[in-house]
């Protein structure tokens, strides 16, 4: 079966004012439009079409008054897939594991925290790792901490520029930070990730943003230059020195597991995550920073930039199938020849680019680019024809 959805962009302040309406051939609100959440999350549950025969106004309820026949015996939609757009950057965050959700989750029940408290970290019992595909011919986006010997190479070079400059008072406070990073990684990292989100740091920040308008441009500083744009005084701008700065090019994808630090900077990508609305904020947001519990979530071994590779399934066929049950992501692109998939799971399918046919053992449909679809797993398999780009959300169990 075959269910047309739609939703409204969330109007979050560092959203585009034009991807998203590009995408889908409409003009522009005006307003920014962040993010385009395709699933039956409470938060934004995806509206579904009048007339097809649901009778329900949105997924959430069709699958909370009928999972059965939403194909869910379980009743709950465990994925998100989003169209992201980033105009300007979002804040540097992380997210817990399953055991860490549920155990937050009762703890903050058990104190009476309504959910809807801005200083509540845990608003549901699960996790939420989350892959990102970029649409965009680049997406940029801070993941992972970093090894500590790059990061000090960094701080050095900035140290040099302040001496040169006659910047006295700035490279004493480099010189105080970079006297923090000897020792093991992952030590040195949780201590000073400490320090800078909980301690009073206002003179280090304005030395590493004045040392750095003036610095050669290298990833760091011009990660340092854009936040200080944006977050002025924000202790996230030096945090940013620890973690890994990448450019993703159009089609590359990202996998972030639970405690991996990141921010996306900017761009435009397909998001695919688990359905929860738990984050822990480490900076670069007016809201509610929770340092003690944010430093038990973090994962401060440093990582490579976590980069995800597809697997060819077939012609036309990739899925970017990370190591959790909770999602995968499909992306068949088709011009001359048909793509086919097996499914036999609900899913989410969102055009990206062009205009398809979708065929399945029950129904067809014909999309466009930003039209989306719910899948039910009666479709045991879908075909997509036409020229254009389709990704299709599934689970992997």
């Amino acid at each position: 079966m075959f269910v047309a959805i739609e939703n409204t962009p969330r109007p979050y302040a560092w959203g585009s004012t034009t991807a998203i309406a590009e995408l889908q051939g409409r003009t522009p609100s005006g307003e920014p439009e962040a993010e385009l959440w395709l699933g039956a999350h409470p938060g934004s549950p995806s509206r579904i079409f009048a007339g097809s025969g649901v009778g329900y106004a949105d997924l959430a309820e069709w699958i909370a008054h009928e999972p059965d026949s939403a194909g869910l015996t379980s009743g709950r939609l465990p994925f998100l897939l989003k169209l992201l757009a980033a105009e300007t950057p979002l804040s540097l965050q992380a997210h817990p594991s399953p055991e860490q959700a549920e155990a937050g989750f009762a703890r903050e029940n058990a104190a009476n925290i309504p959910l809807d408290a801005p200083h509540r970290n845990y608003k549901d019992a699960f996790h939420k790792p989350e892959l990102v595909v970029a649409l965009s011919e680049t997406y940029d986006a801070l993941c992972g901490f970093r090894p500590v010997t790059d990061a000090a190479a960094d701080i050095d070079a900035l140290i040099t520029v302040a001496d040169d400059n006659g910047q006295g008072l700035a490279a004493a406070e480099l010189r105080g930070l970079r006297e923090r990073l000897d020792g093991d990684d992952a030590e040195v990292l949780h201590s000073v990730i400490q320090y800078l989100l909980g301690s009073e740091v206002s003179a280090l920040v304005s030395a590493v943003t004045d040392v750095a308008a003036s610095a050669p441009l290298t990833p760091a500083v011009d990660t340092v230059r854009l936040l200080a744009q944006h977050y002025a005084g924000d202790p996230g701008i030096v945090v940013s020195l620890f973690v890994n700065r990448v450019t993703l090019r159009r089609g590359e994808a990202l996998y972030l597991p639970s405690g991996n630090i990141h921010a996306y900077l900017h761009g435009f990508g397909v998001e695919l995550m688990a359905a929860s609305d738990n984050v822990l904020r480490g900076g670069l947001t007016p809201k509610h920073v929770d340092v003690p519990e944010l430093l038990t979530v973090l994962n401060f071994e440093p990582v490579p930039v976590p980069y995800l590779e597809p697997e060819r399934v077939s012609d036309g066929v990739d899925v970017f199938a990370p190591d959790v049950p909770d999602f995968e992501l499909y992306r068949m692109s088709v011009h001359d020849d048909d793509a086919t998939m097996d499914l036999q799971k609900a899913a989410i399918a969102v055009v990206t680019r062009g205009e398809v046919d979708l065929t399945g053992a029950q129904g067809a449909a014909t999309l466009t680019a930003g039209q989306a679809m719910y899948i039910t797993p009666d479709e045991t398999a879908l075909s997509v024809s036409g020229d254009g780009d389709v990704f299709v959300a599934t689970s992997q169990v």
